[in-house]
């Protein structure tokens, strides 16, 4: 008896392949199952969705292919399956595009005897006994808890909605995310396989800590293989490894950036989002997902799964928590109406204080000074004290651009409709965009004028400035002061950052001068005082979110200072700004993050924005400007008539802000409704008009188009 499985493979919506493709298998395949298939002169990686016992109408077995073999792996659960789905259909992909990147490169690439070798060596390391260690016992128990985290724990065991933890910086967040993982992990397990967590951050510079603190919790109880993590910044070999620890079951905790949120963990009850506001956990190429929201879905479909299980009043269900100081105004706007469970922890642990703000006016200080002379002053004290400063200055090499001031020539990029940055550490203009590098010019290229000059500072620049200003600062010790940078730039190297953040807690370090990176997630105790040196490139922005991410960056830098109770009260908050009166920064001084966001959503409610209104954009890269804005009036032309359109605004396209990165030219088109319905119908409908004006004549030229729904840069 044959039987003709349906197998989703990587292939993208634009591709105009089908959702899946059939295939022919003597054998039942249980959905979920991964295959190796043939696909064209290729064999590829493939998730069975369906095995019927017949063939599709319309296709004999000779015009079948058969599965190629079968990886020994227990198969993708049901909600796993469920979740990509979604995935794709919310997000205009196909299934198989979201399923199989999802899945570890390495798996991708590996054979059946190789996967058997492989599985061999995890499971004999899994079953070693540790050399020299204890035997497992009890997990530590921690801190005692405040009476705000005691509440915020018993509120989380009856929530039957997503849970949104507005919790002060220094509150005490994550014990509180380390006392829900233990008692979802104390729980008992269904199927035969134990209770699984999944704590999210948004950045991979977030996890060192994070996980030496579920390292020391949870691995004397549940041994060396009860923690992973999964990130774009290990090896394939290390992501493959944890993987299968997580898809097995022998992983109970599974640490990691977005990409997490599509992990195979059959025994999932509890989702952590940490940070919850930040824009990282939207993806930008690919499948364009939000694993914040696709978290919610998730616990959703996890707790529908168990409810289905028998003896299901009894049933355990799977909570997500989102835990931020600030916010997404979308989370926060889901809270006022119901739909989340607002937790409230405002209080700072051992009673300290937030930071005192001082905002200075640059208008009042010398003129082309980069750190206003009260604010060393200030750095100055506290490093003769022995405490630490953090410099923010979201830019990251020495200058944004290199300039001739005698004929106005630029560090323009060949390549892209943007200036390459001045690294001056070796001698580099770089390109952000598309990486192009060159060494920097003895003299102009345009008029041969030796005096080419940095314009607009960069971390690089702070640094090396602070330097010369806090050379006669002394430590207690009578040690000169050491000024130390952190942004993408210095922890480049593998374990750069952990060797970098080991030199801070250490107090090797007095001042820190970073990037966003450093504003958020860190427990830095000997911090007392947080500069921020360029907040004002925000204020004007075109784009609606840049008040909402300036306020939150702000304030998740604040969160910084003070962390150690005894000296919060000491602690403090630099703002240098050509604008003390703006009504940001008015609000940022009380910390009242809740007076802001009723603001924003009043502002967003009445232009009808998300999150009242509902987005997406239809993205063109082509060889020329015209051609991908051919495409796209030509597609929104086309999408007059198609269901939900009656609801839909389609605007004429326009090229990106940065219209031209590697020799591609970018446009975009925007779609509003004020439905999301109507528009996810308007978009399902709308793809296969989109694969068809690719065909157009004035739309030769196209490289690719992709639909981002619920876009963060609009």
């Amino acid at each position: 008896m044959a039987y003709w499985p349906s197998v989703v493979t990587a292939t993208p919506a634009h591709s105009g392949i089908g959702a899946s493709l059939s295939y022919r298998s003597a054998l039942w395949l249980a959905p979920g199952t991964l295959v190796r298939v043939p696909l064209g002169a290729r064999e590829v990686l493939g998730v069975v969705w369906d095995c019927p016992a017949q063939p599709p109408e319309g296709l004999s077995e000779a015009q079948t292919r058969p599965v190629a073999s079968v990886l020994d792996l227990p198969a993708l659960n049901a909600s796993w399956r469920q979740l990509v789905a979604f995935a794709g259909r919310y997000y205009q992909r196909g299934a198989g595009e979201v399923a199989l990147a999802a899945l570890p490169p390495q798996l991708r690439e590996l054979d059946t005897t190789q996967l058997a070798r492989r599985l061999k060596r995890q499971a004999k390391a899994a079953n070693a006994p540790p050399s020299g260690d204890p035997a497992p016992c009890a997990a530590p128990e921690g801190p005692a808890l405040s009476t705000e985290q005691a509440q915020v724990l018993a509120a989380l065991q009856s929530a039957a909605a997503p849970a949104l933890l507005f919790g002060a910086t220094g509150s005490g967040k994550t014990e509180v995310y380390l006392r829900a993982t233990r008692q979802v992990l104390d729980q008992p397990g269904t199927g035969g396989l134990p209770t699984q967590a999944l704590v999210m951050v948004p950045e991979i510079n977030l996890t060192p800590q994070l996980e030496a603190r579920f390292r020391e919790r949870f691995e004397p109880q549940f041994g060396a293989g009860a923690v992973v993590c999964l990130h774009s910044g290990m090896t394939p070999a290390q992501r493959l490894a944890s993987w299968l620890a997580a898809h097995t079951g022998q992983a109970r905790i599974v640490l990691g950036t977005r990409m997490a949120v599509f992990a195979s963990l059959p025994g999932l009850r509890l989702i952590v989002v940490d940070e919850e506001h930040d824009p990282s956990y939207k993806s930008q190429d690919g499948a364009r997902y939000s694993a914040r929201d696709l978290a919610v879905y998730r616990a959703k479909v996890e707790t529908d799964a168990l409810a289905a299980l028998p003896n299901a009043a009894a049933a355990p269900r799977c909570q997500v928590l989102l835990g931020s100081a600030t916010p997404s105004l979308e989370s926060w706007h889901a809270a006022d109406q119901g739909r989340y469970l607002r937790l409230d922890m405002p209080g700072r642990m051992g009673g300290g204080s937030l930071p005192r703000l001082r905002l200075v006016d640059m208008n009042h200080q010398p003129k082309g000074a980069v750190l206003a002379p009260p604010l060393v002053a200030a750095m100055e004290e506290r490093i003769a004290r022995g405490e630490q400063c953090l410099v923010l200055l979201n830019r990251r090499g020495y200058a944004p651009v290199l300039a001739c001031h005698a004929c106005g020539w630029k560090s323009g990029c060949p390549h892209c409709s943007a200036y390459r940055v001045f690294h001056k550490l070796d001698r580099t203009l770089r390109c952000h965009h598309c990486g192009f590098t060159e060494r920097v010019p003895r003299a102009c290229p345009d008029c041969g004028n030796l005096d080419i000059a940095p314009v607009g500072r960069g971390t690089e620049q702070v640094e090396e400035q602070l330097a010369g200003l806090l050379a006669d600062a002394r430590r207690p010790d009578g040690s000169p002061a050491r000024v130390a940078r952190m942004d993408a730039d210095s922890t480049r190297l593998k374990g750069s950052l952990e060797v970098q953040l080991a030199a801070l807690h250490s107090g090797e370090v007095d001042v820190l001068v970073g990037t966003q990176m450093i504003a958020k997630g860190h427990d830095f105790r000997r911090i007392t005082l947080v500069a921020s040196v360029n907040a004002d490139s925000a204020l004007f922005a075109s784009d609606h979110r840049a008040p909402e991410r300036l306020f939150a960056l702000l304030m998740q830098a604040a969160g910084r200072a003070g962390r150690d109770a005894g000296q919060s009260a000491a602690s403090e908050m630099w703002v240098q700004t050509w604008y003390p009166q703006h009504p940001l920064f008015a609000r940022l001084k009380l910390y009242d993050f809740p007076g802001f966001a009723a603001e924003q959503l009043a502002e967003r409610e009445a232009a009808t924005m998300p999150p009242f209104g509902f987005q997406a954009l239809l993205r063109a890269d082509a060889r020329t400007q015209a051609a991908a804005q051919a495409f796209l009036n030509a597609a929104a032309e086309q999408g007059i008539g198609l269901p939900g359109h009656e609801d839909i605004t389609l605007y004429p396209a326009v090229p990106l802000t940065i219209q031209r990165v590697a020799n591609v030219e970018r446009a975009q088109l925007l779609v509003e409704s004020h439905s999301r319905a109507a528009l996810q119908r308007f978009l399902a409908a709308w793809q296969p008009v989109l694969l068809a004006c690719r065909a157009l004549p004035e739309a030769r030229g196209l490289v690719r188009f992709a639909v981002d729904v619920d876009p963060l840069l609009v």
